[in-house]
């Protein structure tokens, strides 16, 4: 059965490259997006379209389904997805220690409280303490 994009777990988004994702919220589909199971036992129709962003009034088309058996397109999503699995960590790792990078380049809490520039508070030299 083809994906039911009338499903209200299913989800389609496209990036600024082109490139079209589309696959269920609950990962049940182990197809997508070409298909989603037959008997599935979470499809719910989606009652309203509150609340999204409609694009363009053509959607892209679906890319071509690979050439092969159910199991061999089941193997090759489920190698994209432990490549992609795999690499996460590392990548949010690095996207963590670069945000740190730039919080310890802006400087702590106690130094945006006084940012250069703004007024100073109390005396500025030991002359004014006497006066």
């Amino acid at each position: 059965m083809p994906m039911r994009e009338e499903c209200k777990h299913f989800q389609s988004r496209t990036y600024s490259s082109g490139e079209v994702a589309r696959f269920c919220v609950l990962d049940l589909a182990p197809e997508a997006p070409w298909r989603c199971p037959e008997e599935c036992a979470r499809y719910e129709r989606r009652l309203a379209d509150a609340g999204w962003a409609h694009g363009q009034l053509v959607e892209p088309a679906i890319e071509d389904e690979p050439v092969g058996s159910r199991s061999d397109i089941a193997s090759l999503l489920d190698q994209a997805e432990g490549i992609v699995n795999a690499v996460g960590p590392a990548a949010r790792a690095e996207a963590e220690a670069r945000e740190r990078a730039a919080q310890r380049a802006r400087g702590g809490w106690w130094q945006r409280v006084r940012r250069p520039g703004s007024p100073r508070r109390g005396p500025s030299s030991p002359d004014e303490l006497s006066s």
